[in-house]
């Protein structure tokens, strides 16, 4: 844990060292005689308010000054009107405990109070402890010293989070953003490569099917990326408490437009969850009708992913876009994939019930994958038998690359029980004569497994659609957060060693002039 964020060990260093000097208050003599009895306020003070980034720490740190100060002015009020109370006192006592607890945890729990949910926790303990020690004689005095070894406590917790190896939840907000275009665009490439290759999990992990932590990079990827919200959310509430700091060097940084952006990429990372639905799916399209759309569907990933790491490289960067259209590449192949699915159409949905005429306009077509002879056969039936020939060849020893253990073409549907829908199709006996309702039932697979092609076509289209909104939050976050001209590649500077430097000094010279 410490080789991969050492930060995790300079914390644990700070905290141990923030304990160690608050405890020298208990070896005080002078000038507060009585500062060694409360200590413990002020120990109890780093505990709970020393936290891993400056913003948790600011943020912890004020609501407990807030609360513990409104409190002890609140309960010195009502301990003086108990006091006046005479034989009342108790009851009176006990009454504003009973109103202070109904209150402050009803409105705690009303949703813009959440930020102070814990300044809330700190009124009730301070307020009760205030109130029922008020029947001592050195009350005021036992407040004063309590509030003030508090307040030691918390600077004491301040200067060594801020002064000593500082952790900014600002700079990790960044930098979890920059993460999660890096994973969605990984996982984007391997979802359209895969379905290409006609690759399938032999076994479905069951952390995929449960939705759990896998170290799968295809389906972590976009897993992280999704599952970040929350973890943004809480970055974002304390890096709204943190001062002006390294590149961030302005008060009210455009931090929301960083889980803006967040929000944008997730919103594309939905879509390439849903394309791996596809490779997870129990109907798959078959791996010639796949081909046919292989080059526009490869070319569009590819874009895309591009657009998705250039995007996380200008974040990471601080880099506003280049003047060139960051999309056009990619909105260009998917065209072309559009253009393509409404030229052959016809392979994504069952055409067997096409008019004659457009039938034979479809056989005019000569780089059709499918000859107009084997159009009177049943496909699905001819499918299932190579795919029978195919599982006994591969059961008969022959070599396979065992780095693809997990993966079977999608012609081992045979492979599958036969309980589910799609799989119960293979269950013909040895000719390939099937009943009727079988046949029907075929003529319904082969229809869906075309349409699962057209739906991982659609998809992957609509993540393009996506993609503008993605451009144009990164957009605005560039702007509000004053980031850096692009640079360009004319005016960058070669960067080398001193001995590059001289030599470039003394014998570039007569070459450039020459």
């Amino acid at each position: 844990m410490g080789r991969s964020d050492p930060r995790k060990a300079y914390f644990a260093a700070k905290m141990g060292l923030s304990l160690a000097i608050v405890s020298l208050l208990i070896f005080f003599k002078e000038p507060l005689k009585d500062a060694s009895q409360y200590s413990i306020w002020a120990i109890l003070t780093v505990v709970v308010v020393f936290e891993f980034s400056i913003g948790a720490t600011l943020n912890k740190g004020f609501n407990r000054a807030l609360g513990t100060i409104s409190a002890g002015g609140i309960a010195l009020g009502i301990a003086e009107l108990a006091v006046r109370a005479g034989s009342w006192q108790e009851v009176v006592i006990v009454a504003n405990i009973f109103i202070a607890g109904f209150l402050a945890s009803y409105i705690k729990l009303y949703p813009p109070m959440k930020s102070y949910e814990y300044g809330f926790r700190v009124f009730l303990l301070t307020y009760c402890i205030v109130l029922v020690s008020g029947s001592n004689s050195s009350f005021i005095g036992t407040a004063i010293y309590r509030l003030l070894l508090i307040g030691v406590g918390a600077a004491i917790c301040l200067v060594i989070n801020i002064c000593i190896l500082p952790i900014w939840a600002g700079e990790d907000l960044h930098k979890l953003v920059v993460k999660n275009f890096k994973g969605v665009a990984t996982s984007l490439e391997g979802v359209v490569n895969g379905y290409l290759q006609c690759v399938e999990y032999e076994r479905i992990p069951s952390k995929i099917l449960t939705y759990q932590a896998s170290d799968e990079p295809l389906y972590s990827g976009y897993r992280t990326t999704i599952q970040s919200s929350t973890q943004e959310e809480t970055l974002l509430d304390f890096a709204l408490w943190e001062p002006p700091h390294g590149p961030y060097n302005s008060f009210n940084y455009p931090w929301r437009n960083y889980v803006r952006v967040g929000g944008s990429l997730r919103h594309c990372a939905f879509m390439v969850m849903a394309m791996h639905g596809c490779i997870l799916s129990e109907i798959q399209a078959p791996p010639e009708k796949r081909q046919v759309f292989a080059n526009e569907l490869l070319r569009v990933g590819t874009e895309g992913a591009k657009v998705l790491r250039e995007l996380g490289s200008n974040v990471e960067r601080m880099e506003k876009l280049s003047p060139k259209d960051i999309l056009f590449e990619v909105h260009e192949a998917a065209e072309e994939l559009q253009n393509m699915i409404d030229q052959k159409s016809y392979l994504l949905v069952n055409y067997e019930g096409w008019g004659p005429k457009i039938l034979g306009r479809k056989f005019e077509d000569p780089d059709n994958f499918v000859d107009k002879e084997q159009d009177n056969k049943n496909n699905v039936i001819e499918s299932l038998s190579e795919s029978w020939d195919g599982q006994n060849v591969g059961t008969g020893g022959g070599g396979g690359d065992p780095s693809m253990s997990q993966w079977i073409s999608t012609d081992s549907v045979l492979k599958k029980s036969l309980t589910a829908w799609p799989s119960r199709l293979t269950s013909f006996t040895g000719n390939l004569m099937q009943p009727q309702p079988e046949l029907e039932e075929s003529k319904v697979y082969e229809s869906a497994s075309s349409l699962s092609l057209a739906t991982f076509t659609s998809l992957l289209i609509e993540f393009v659609a996506r993609l503008q909104n993605l451009v144009d939050e990164f957009v605005e976050l560039s702007e509000k957060a004053n980031f850096k001209d692009p640079m360009d590649s004319s005016d960058t500077k070669e960067v080398g060693g001193f001995w590059t430097r001289i030599y470039r000094r003394f014998w570039s010279k007569p070459e450039e002039l020459a």
